[in-house]
């Protein structure tokens, strides 16, 4: 029997932008892995059954998809971050980097009172990609730096939110 990722793993979620990996804890989403990241193995198992619908998954990937198709511009997923304290400013702030946004990672340390480099490493280890929007924080020369899902899908997140979002 062949089985698809979603049944193999029970946070996949599958998007036009790819399959996302979500794990939840009892408050909210812990992490969430992009596309171009694998799965996690540990803790994680193969299992020919599918595992019993969660709707917190459920409801995240309605949100992604509505994402990813241009009509969501503010997640409502609950979250739950753990990190240093100084991780948790950085994420705060990128949090309020708004849709179709961009700033700089000097421009976060500025803001929270730190440097660049230790705003670009805390940006590299957001749990929840997107839902805090790390891909919205770029270079000083306005150039695309590191992202934990590769530069083709930061590019095409930041594309994406350039658009026009039309309601219907």
């Amino acid at each position: 029997m062949v089985l698809s990722v979603s049944q193999r793993f029970p946070g996949a979620i599958e998007t036009s932008l790819g399959t996302f990996h979500a794990h939840f804890g009892a408050a909210g989403l812990e992490r969430l892995l992009l596309p171009a990241a694998s799965p996690p193995r540990n803790g994680l198992r193969t299992t020919r059954r599918r595992p019993p619908p969660d709707s917190r998954i459920e409801f995240l990937a309605e949100e992604l998809r509505a994402y990813a198709a241009g009509t969501l511009r503010e997640f409502k997923t609950p979250i739950t971050l753990r990190g240093t304290e100084f991780q948790l400013r950085v994420w705060a702030a990128v949090a309020g980097v708004g849709y179709g946004t961009l700033t700089t990672y000097g421009e976060i340390a500025r803001r929270i009172g730190g440097v660049a480099r230790a705003v670009g490493a805390a940006n590299g280890a957001n749990p929840v990609p997107i839902l805090i929007p790390c891909h919205r924080v770029i270079g000083s020369d306005g150039s695309l730096t590191g992202y934990g899902g590769g530069l083709p899908l930061k590019r095409r997140l930041l594309e994406l939110e350039a658009r026009e979002l039309v309601f219907g």
